[in-house]
């Protein structure tokens, strides 16, 4: 596997000089200045994430990570653990909701198995799912830490291997998890990294009602102190409240962020993802492209401390990479806008009185 330090170190900011080439044509297209808003904001983003006034984006990979927790035992979601294997099954099959909005978007799904607590070597033999398991599921994280330190490593330089392995053939990733409670840790990781109250951080995941919110308010209170993990660690932040699937997200962000290549960054879970990662490198964050603003109340503050304005508000909440996949079409109507839209000069249209 990559080493996490190597990875890290070879993370570099966009670079500021494709953006200014980039804000210089889109200055100059066949219409009003900056008609197209956020769009033109992204496509110069875009330039200096890729060093190209072409940014290649046609071909898709969304990372749908899973893994199990500990802390479903506490009573923190409405489904059993069992629907994780399950939904893996499904995913394999083709019959998910990011397998549809996948199809939307052009893009491949990559399902891998991080930590789930059941057999699913046959889906490896098979070759419909990648094996990058660290364990059966995490520990109970209201009780103690999730994972060694030593295995929130593997889980992050998993992620990179990921990111390596699908590196040369795709030029925009997204995120996706699967993980039954996982909620629940990715909401103290929110709570944890930007300082917010965890009444506000949390939200009600699979569906609790107010009774299992409150309890689920408590879990995390209780994990948070039992835990006392380092907000100035990334790995210790993991290893005591994190999951593996949170880990292999966090893995691939970075090793995508390496490689100078795109991440569209879906709901919650993979928000906590994208924390850990801007913990441990924090020019991470400018390969990152938060895809939508999640129904999930902690998300706000994530996306906030990431410095990231989501580019879809559809009230989602299932995970998987659906609300990646739904925004990629839209990366590439603004890598169209470098590519496709003449200029003035180039179309002989006259400008608009300065």
């Amino acid at each position: 596997m990559e080493g996490l330090q190597a990875t890290i170190q070879a993370i570099v900011p966009p670079d500021a000089g494709w953006r200014a080439q980039a804000r210089a044509r889109l200055d100059q297209l066949t219409m009003p200045h900056w008609a197209l808003g956020r769009l033109m904001d992204l496509a110069e983003e875009l330039a200096g994430m890729t060093r190209s006034l072409r940014p290649p984006v046609v071909r898709r990979a969304i990372v749908t990570m899973a893994g199990d927790h500990g802390v479903a035992a506490a009573g923190v979601s409405k489904y059993p653990q069992a629907v994780t294997a399950q939904m893996v099954h499904n995913f394999a099959q083709g019959g998910a909701g990011v397998n549809a909005l996948a199809k939307v978007a052009n893009a491949r799904v990559i399902v891998v198995d991080m930590g789930v607590a059941a057999d699913l070597s046959d889906l490896v033999a098979s070759g419909k799912i990648v094996s990058k398991r660290i364990g059966p599921g995490t520990g109970n994280i209201a009780e103690g830490p999730a994972m060694s330190r030593k295995d929130a490593v593997g889980c992050l330089e998993a992620g990179i291997a990921v990111a390596r392995d699908l590196g040369p053939a795709t030029d925009l990733f997204g995120t996706g998890d699967m993980g039954i409670g996982n909620t629940t840790p990715s909401s103290a990781i929110v709570a944890l990294l930007t300082g917010s109250d965890v009444e506000e951080t949390t939200g009600r995941g699979t569906g609790v009602d107010d009774a299992q919110f409150r309890h689920k308010v408590e879990v995390i209170s209780r994990a948070l102190t039992v835990n006392r993990a380092d907000p100035n660690d990334g790995v210790d932040v993991l290893a005591k409240l994190g999951g593996f699937e949170i880990g292999g997200i966090a893995g691939l962000i970075l090793g995508a962020a390496s490689e100078q290549q795109p991440v569209l960054v879906d709901g919650l879970i993979s928000t906590a993802g994208a924390l850990i990662a801007q913990a441990l490198a924090p020019h991470a964050a400018g390969y990152m492209i938060a895809a939508h603003r999640s129904v999930e109340q902690g998300h706000r503050f994530a996306l906030a401390h990431l410095g990231k304005r989501p580019l879809l508000d559809l009230d989602l909440r299932l995970g998987e990479g659906t609300g990646a996949a739904l925004a990629m079409p839209l990366v590439e109507a603004a890598a169209r806008l470098l590519t496709d839209v003449t200029t003035f000069g180039e179309a002989a249209v006259s400008q608009a009185d300065r």
